[in-house]
């Protein structure tokens, strides 16, 4: 049962990657067909974020009440929900309040899903967990460009999606017995007591977590590879084009060296993890990031240096974010890591919506070509941030 329950996890995180690109992939068919100017996009993923923001904080009070089993399925509804209003939206405003279910669902799966990932799977699991939402979030585009070159328009490819996440909740929903007893495991519960009820305890405040011992430090750690992670996913391509001269078109081409260096990192890493603990795949995760970072800095002629550095910065920062979420339970205990894992996905995006936006005015006002200094420089703090951890748990 265990195993059946890990393959539909692993579903799940392959299903949660399929809509991350959507919006991208269809916006420049979507802001004509709305009448809107091409940055209004920025309004909906801003809405999407800060509803996530909101549910992962609420992660650990919801996790607490329902379980992890139900909290998945409902937030995979809402964001099936979310998906299908988008396909049916006659307006850019309907988009607006269909964004606020499809942040709350999707920052809840986030929240429940990678900590019960975390307390009852291997790290080798975890990192091929993460590398199964890579191949959705690359797949996701292949979609909607099936939906938009055949004619059917914007709306079936998140139709097609919406479909998807309804038959995974409905497979959520038929498993949830499953589930019976590691919630309580999840929720501080001795796993010897499976399907007995767990100790009582309140839910965990943001307040209380940033008193704990070290949460600070690896929210920190967390802010800081998310930020490295996202200004490297939306700037990669721009910084080919405005620094090193790549045309437009190469440069996004270019740019995918990235996604293949994450999702190939994060297959090998389950097996590096076999050998190695959470801490040491870290520290490896971030020396390669900053083997990629060097190349980027290196003022070589052509664009050779700069294309294995951005393949070593996707490559460096594949285990970093399993690794940190699998290690979480064993530095704060199980009974506490689901608040902290809610205020880490938090803290992700918070990430996510202010430091490649801030990069972005950089490269602006002042040059592209500091994106590999902005990058090390949040790799310095994330890497003090870890160091410290590791020396308040000896």
């Amino acid at each position: 049962m265990a195993s059946l329950l890990l393959a539909i996890i692993y579903l799940a995180f392959v299903s949660l990657g399929l809509p991350d690109a959507l919006l991208g992939s269809a916006w420049p068919t979507m802001y004509r067909q709305f009448d809107v100017p091409v940055s209004f996009a920025g309004g909906i993923s801003m809405t999407i974020a800060a509803c996530t923001i909101v549910s992962a904080l609420l992660s650990d009070r919801l996790t607490l009440r329902f379980g992890a089993g139900r909290v998945t399925a409902a937030s995979v509804a809402m964001t099936a929900l979310a998906l299908f209003g988008f396909s049916v939206s006659p307006n850019y405003w309907l988009l607006l309040v269909f964004a606020l279910p499809y942040g709350l669902g999707a920052g809840g799966v986030d929240a429940a899903l990678n900590n019960y990932a975390a307390i009852h799977f291997s790290s080798r699991h975890m990192s091929w967990l993460h590398c199964m939402w890579g191949l959705g979030a690359t797949a996701g585009p292949y979609v909607m460009g099936f939906a938009l070159s055949s004619g059917q328009g914007w709306q079936w490819g998140y139709r097609y999606i919406a479909l998807v996440q309804i038959v995974l909740t409905a497979v959520l929903v038929f498993s949830l017995p499953l589930w019976k007893g590691r919630d309580d495991d999840a929720s501080g519960g001795d796993p010897s007591d499976a399907g007995q009820t767990a100790p009582e305890r309140r839910p965990l405040s943001v307040r209380d977590v940033l008193a704990i011992r070290g949460a600070k430090e690896i929210l920190i750690m967390f802010f800081c590879y998310c930020a490295v992670e996202q200004t490297a996913m939306l700037w990669s391509s721009s910084y080919l084009a405005l620094w090193h001269g790549v045309e437009a078109g190469a440069a996004a081409g270019w740019a995918s060296l990235f996604y293949i260096g994450i999702t190939a990192g994060r297959f090998l890493s389950g097996f590096m993890t076999m050998r190695f603990d959470d801490h040491a795949m870290i520290r490896i995760g971030q020396a390669v990031l900053a083997a990629g970072v060097v190349l980027l800095l290196l003022p070589v002629p052509g664009i050779a240096c700069a294309l294995t550095g951005i393949a070593l910065v996707g490559l460096g920062c594949a285990p970093i974010y399993p690794c940190v979420i699998h290690s979480t339970p064993d530095y704060f205990g199980k009974d506490r890591s689901q608040a902290i894992v809610g205020v880490q996905m938090a803290c992700a995006y918070v990430g996510t919506l202010l430091m490649p936006p801030l990069f972005g005015l950089i490269a602006q006002h002042v040059s592209a070509g500091l994106f590999p200094v902005y990058l090390l420089v949040i790799l310095v703090a994330m890497v003090v941030m870890h160091e410290r951890l590791l020396s308040l748990r000896r």
